[in-house]
């Protein structure tokens, strides 16, 4: 009875340790397409200028071993203020983007939003990626901190 006893706890003991053997590393949770940065306050004078209006940018980090096509990505902040991705993709293994809020000419590496006024508010904001169907990929948030101008997200 004893042994049998032992045979059946080393059973479940192989069977809990190989499902989490195959449920892989806590990193896999990581999402390969996420939010890397925000520069949510503009250095200097907040004049409204296209050239301050770009110093205003977040970013984009894919550290998926596959390329991201965006068309119909979205970001968005706490105020609902989305910009819709086109057809642009994000290189694998480190590629990056960055969406400025004013005006410019498209690459591929950088996205303009097209607005004549902040989108990111100093004082904390948080934004919002979502897939093409509208799924929650990730989120950036931030508080209001003396002398801060850029978060790592």
């Amino acid at each position: 009875m004893v042994r049998r006893s032992i045979s059946i706890l080393a059973a479940a003991v192989v069977a809990v340790a190989g499902s989490l053997a195959s449920a892989g590393p806590a990193s896999a949770a990581t999402p390969s397409l996420r939010f890397h940065g925000a520069q949510y306050d503009s250095p200097g004078s907040d004049t409204r200028s296209n050239a301050s209006l770009n110093a205003e940018w977040i970013s984009l980090v894919n550290s998926g071993t596959r390329s991201v096509n965006l068309s119909g990505y979205t970001i968005r902040d706490k105020a609902n203020h989305i910009y819709k991705f086109g057809s642009v993709t994000i290189a694998a293994n480190g590629g990056r983007l960055w969406l400025h809020t004013g005006k410019g000419t498209n690459s591929t590496q950088s996205r303009y939003w097209g607005s004549g006024n902040y989108i990111w508010n100093n004082t904390g904001d948080t934004a919002y990626l979502r897939n093409a169907s509208g799924t929650q990929l990730d989120t950036c948030s931030w508080g209001q901190k003396s002398g801060r101008t850029w978060v790592g997200c």
